[in-house]
């Protein structure tokens, strides 16, 4: 099965940002390169975890790109998105769905994208406290956490979708955050392709904030369905003994490319390259690396998959229909 960590999630997205510097009158003239990289973090867990974490980031990226980086975190994708549009923030960290509404909204470049288990993807896992309703088979245990339908032995997804079927209109679902591919985007969009209802309308969506409190609103009994990304419960399943006990994976969604890296079309080609470079270099250097993986689990980095981006815009432009 394929264990595929927190961004995140979650979607549409963390967001790294660059503060601009101010421009002269003259409108014609181009705008400076800024003083001071400022990344914008969405956490997809704790926060004060990640704020830890983005110190080795602010390190790294700063001796490599030549200027003076500081991380911040943001409240949400939305608002990491917004923080672009307004030349606040000039590079993020994002889900796909992130991705393409920043390049959308706010005209950012897709440089990178991250690797895990080594794969591009990952997928949306579907998890219940009700495996009598949900789970067709007997439920199987894999190093110490619950699987059903298929779902311990399969790699990728979509799996159990006839599981999927069976969550009538009106059931409470704890969704991640309206902007999170693998917590909102693509299960809704699943649910909605399966049963031909809309998602938007007839399901009672809640969104939890972030993957670890939706797998915990299912543990703890608030609702009876959750979403996350595979396999979020391993980050709580130590504070919260009854993840391991009472959520149940019975199914996935399909594939979705993995979060990435966007930079702001404004920034000069010589600083883009730059920041480009100077994360390439973060993943393969072995202090960095170990700092990726802090922050949002990051194995790895690759060029960008234009081509699984073209899907996430698909979903995103088609979400709802």
């Amino acid at each position: 099965m394929l264990r595929t960590p927190r961004l995140l999630a979650v979607g549409a997205a963390a967001s790294l940002a660059l503060s601009l510097a101010a421009c002269g009158e003259d409108s014609t003239a181009p705008a400076e390169d800024p003083e001071e990289i400022v990344l914008s973090l969405v956490p997809s867990g704790d926060v004060d975890s990640i704020t830890e974490s983005a110190k080795g980031l602010e390190s790294f990226l700063s001796d490599k790109i030549g200027i003076p980086v500081r991380a911040e975190v943001t409240e949400s994708y939305a608002a990491a998105i917004v923080a672009m549009k307004a030349d606040q923030a000039q590079v993020a960290m994002l889900g796909p769905i992130g991705m393409v509404q920043a390049e959308d909204q706010a005209g950012a470049v897709p440089v990178l994208q991250s690797v895990r288990f080594g794969s591009g993807t990952y997928h949306t896992q579907w998890f219940t406290n009700d495996p009598e309703t949900y789970c067709a088979d007997e439920v199987k245990v894999v190093e110490g956490f619950k699987y059903c339908n298929g779902t311990d032995a399969a790699e990728t997804g979509p799996v159990g979708e006839e599981a999927i079927a069976k969550i009538e209109p009106g059931t409470s679902i704890a969704f991640v955050d309206q902007g999170s591919a693998s917590g909102y985007y693509y299960p809704a969009t699943q649910w909605g392709q399966v049963t031909g209802g809309d998602a938007l309308v007839d399901l009672d969506a809640q969104f939890a904030g972030d993957h670890d409190a939706a797998v915990l609103a299912v543990a703890r009994g608030d609702y009876p369905i959750g979403v996350s990304f595979d396999d979020a419960r391993e980050e709580v399943a130590a504070d919260e003994p009854k993840v391991a006990s009472e959520v149940v994976v019975f199914a996935y969604s399909t594939e979705i490319p993995n979060d990435g890296i966007v930079v702001a079309a404004g920034l000069s080609k010589e600083l883009r390259t730059k920041v480009t470079d100077a994360f390439t270099a973060m993943a393969k250097d072995p202090k960095g690396l170990k700092t990726l993986e802090a922050v949002y689990e990051i194995e790895g980095l690759e060029k960008v998959d234009t081509a699984a981006l073209k899907k996430a815009k698909s979903v995103e432009e088609n979400f709802g229909e």
